[in-house]
């Protein structure tokens, strides 16, 4: 029986509505300045991506690193997929 592949793991992790997303708002700011004045309540958040090895579950082993590591859920809140 062959070893399955790893998991590929991608967090997508945004600051939560009413948190004040100062990189968004300049993000917003310098494209309405190039002339893209239609761009409204821009969002700056990151990616994490990383292959899962030997996880029977590996969302729920992206949630417990989220919880622990990747994410401040206090302000932060978080999308995993997992392919």
């Amino acid at each position: 029986m062959a070893a399955a592949a790893p998991t590929r793991v991608k967090v997508h992790v945004f600051l939560k509505p009413g948190v004040l997303d100062v990189q968004g708002k300049a993000v917003e700011n310098a494209l309405h300045g190039l002339g893209w004045a239609g761009v409204a309540n821009a969002r700056v958040g990151k990616l994490i991506e990383f292959d899962l090895d030997g996880a029977d579950d590996p969302a729920t082993e992206a949630k417990k690193m989220c919880e622990r590591l990747l994410a401040n859920t206090v302000i932060e809140s978080y999308r995993i997929e997992a392919a």
